[in-house]
């Protein structure tokens, strides 16, 4: 089997006991890295720490993950102009946050004869946020609902996390003369 140190370098290729006592001398473990070359890959290593970083890797890749939502927001075919500008507000600040949004229109009682209105609020939506946007899923009926997907724009989602990125983080500082207990905790 073809032998790697503990620190990295090749030790050629050697029998499988020789390979045994060379990590026993170090008080480490022997690996099998690649069973299927030939001949195969064995590593001197401490199998405890390796999986302890690998799971801590895991973990930090999980936590540097981000998990896009779908948010939505629910409009009428009568909102008014007010309602609505709130709505397209939340619509841009999901958006922002890097968030899909879900625009539905709910239709109720004959408001499901005039579609034409609901698809016209949803091309409104949709040119309101344009610059923070794009369609993800055209405006589409589901019995009493009409429904579109918008996503995050990814060239402003880049340039809104180099934005968050250059931002100096400053700690709050205490006034030297103050005392710490009278001071208010930070949460």
């Amino acid at each position: 089997m073809r032998l790697i140190g503990a620190d990295g370098s090749q030790l050629g290729i050697v029998p499988l006991e020789v390979a045994l006592a060379k990590a026993q001398d170090e008080g480490l473990d022997l690996v099998e890295i690649s069973p299927n070359a030939r001949p195969p890959v064995c590593k001197i290593m401490d199998y405890g720490k390796y999986k302890y970083e690998a799971k801590k890797k895991a973990a930090e890749a999980r936590k540097r993950q981000v998990v896009v939502q779908v948010k939505e927001i629910k409009l009428r075919p009568k909102t008014d102009e007010h309602d609505y500008e709130v709505k397209v507000r939340n619509v841009r600040r999901f958006l922002e946050d890097g968030n899909k949004a879900r625009v539905t229109i709910m239709f109720r009682g004959r408001e499901i004869a005039h579609k034409e209105i609901g698809q016209r609020l949803l091309q409104d939506v949709a040119e309101d946020v344009k610059d923070l946007g794009v369609i993800e899923q055209a405006p589409r009926l589901e019995g009493r609902q009409m429904f579109m997907v918008l996503a995050p724009n990814p060239k402003i989602r880049a340039q809104l996390r180099e934005q968050k990125g250059s931002e100096p983080r400053t700690a709050p500082t205490q006034d030297p003369g103050s005392d710490s207990e009278s001071a208010p905790a930070a949460e």
